[in-house]
């Protein structure tokens, strides 16, 4: 049996994802360090890294709905230090 998965995961359409794309790389990245672990690992992989979310969920051994919680919440925290 394989060990690769794969979740359905479901959005909730009120949920607003700051926008993060006009930031440079140098800048994301510091304000990655800024973030507590558990953020800071999704962060990294995800937005730094560009690596998938079964890949990173996989690494880090969390469940892709919890990985999407993470990163919402490293979204919004950078967002937030910078003013977004």
């Amino acid at each position: 049996m394989s060990n690769d998965f794969d979740l359905d995961l479901s959005f909730d359409e009120e949920t607003v994802e700051p926008d993060l794309s006009g930031i440079d790389a140098a800048t994301l990245a510091r304000e990655i360090t800024k973030l507590p672990i558990a953020l800071r690992e999704v962060a990294t992989r995800l937005l730094l890294e560009n690596r998938t979310m079964s890949d990173v969920s996989q690494t880090l051994a969390i469940r892709q709905s919890e990985l999407v919680t993470r990163l919402h919440r490293a979204k919004h925290a950078i967002a937030e230090s910078l003013g977004l």
